[in-house]
């Protein structure tokens, strides 16, 4: 038996209209994207509250804030606009030309290396596809969070996920400014990082503090390293290690140029050999999305490649 639906006319428009204004938190924000008038978005959703006899909102003249009846509505709603966009996408991929939204999560020392430099062409060639980029460094639950695809290093990568590398084998290296390591001296040895200012990067807005890595005759090993600056922004320490505040562990490919120019310089290399790179995943399905396919190819031909392996358990 096929089920009724009971949603009244006009209250889905209406309920993707809530979930963007929650979402944007502002209705001229949410009117612009949706294409409408501030005025009449505030009488739909008057409409709304109307018409299941609750308050979603809480509106003031400088913001637009949950009540708790709206809260619990857009939890419950949530999921199932996403079933509905990816619904929608589903069918867009039909057409010849890739098209539709696509989710990715990447971690942010990846951002600037792997994407920034390749984004702008990318859009343009596939002007139908919109990106939705997640930077997080968490690991993010590709399918629970309704995101198509990732970008973690090979170690990362969950289980029963098909992986393309990308880019190959990848280095990091601990950098400072010349004029830091005049002052400060040049550490020989990681253990020598205690008696330096080293500015490090925090997971996420309250999570771990990433320890240094580093290799000695193939056994790689931690240091819990020490400085007076803790960031979750990974341009921040770099711009205070140009500034010459302290030593930051970054990718290489991520300070190519300042050591190339000799605004930073490279310490400890004989401790930093390179490591498995990089790469694109995704949930194992029996096809592959276009617009996740064109995205895959496009970043694999500037990137370099390997052929795609799938992840299983060991």
């Amino acid at each position: 038996m096929k089920p009724t639906f009971t949603i009244e006319a006009g209250q889905l428009p209406a309920l993707l209209a809530f979930a963007r204004i929650a979402e944007l938190g502002s209705f001229t924000q949410a009117a612009r994207e949706l294409g409408v008038s501030p005025s009449a978005l505030s009488q739909t959703l008057r409409g709304l509250e109307a018409g299941i006899g609750v308050r979603l909102l809480h509106r003031t003249t400088r913001r637009v804030g949950l009540t708790e009846a709206g809260s619990a509505l857009l939890a419950r709603i949530e999921p199932a606009l996403l079933d509905i966009d990816a619904a929608l996408d589903d069918i867009r991929q039909q057409r010849e030309r890739p098209a539709g939204t696509l989710r990715i999560t990447v971690p942010q020392i990846v951002a600037p290396a792997l994407l920034e430099p390749h984004l702008a062409e990318f859009l343009r060639t596939y002007p139908e596809i919109r990106l939705d980029i997640l930077v997080d460094s968490a690991l993010n639950d590709l399918v629970a969070d309704g995101l198509d695809a990732g970008i973690r290093l090979g170690e990362k990568v969950q289980l029963d996920m098909i992986a393309l590398p990308l880019g190959g084998a990848q280095r990091s290296v601990v950098v400072g400014a010349p004029d830091y390591l005049a002052r400060r001296g040049t550490p020989m040895h990681p253990r020598d990082l205690h008696a330096h200012n080293c500015l490090r990067t925090r997971f996420g807005g309250g999570g771990t503090v990433y320890r240094w890595e580093f290799c000695e005759r193939g056994r790689w090993f931690e240091i819990g390293v020490d400085g007076n600056l803790v960031c979750n922004d990974t341009a921040l320490t770099l711009h205070a290690a140009l500034a010459g505040i302290g030593l930051v562990h970054t990718m290489e490919a991520r300070v190519r140029d300042a050591l190339d120019d000799g605004t930073l310089v490279s310490v400890l290399d004989d401790w930093l050999p390179p490591y498995d790179g990089f790469y694109l995943y995704y949930p194992s399905r029996a096809q592959l999305a276009p617009k996740l396919r064109v995205f895959a190819d496009f970043l694999r031909e500037r990137l370099g490649s390997l052929p795609e392996h799938r992840r299983s358990p060991a």
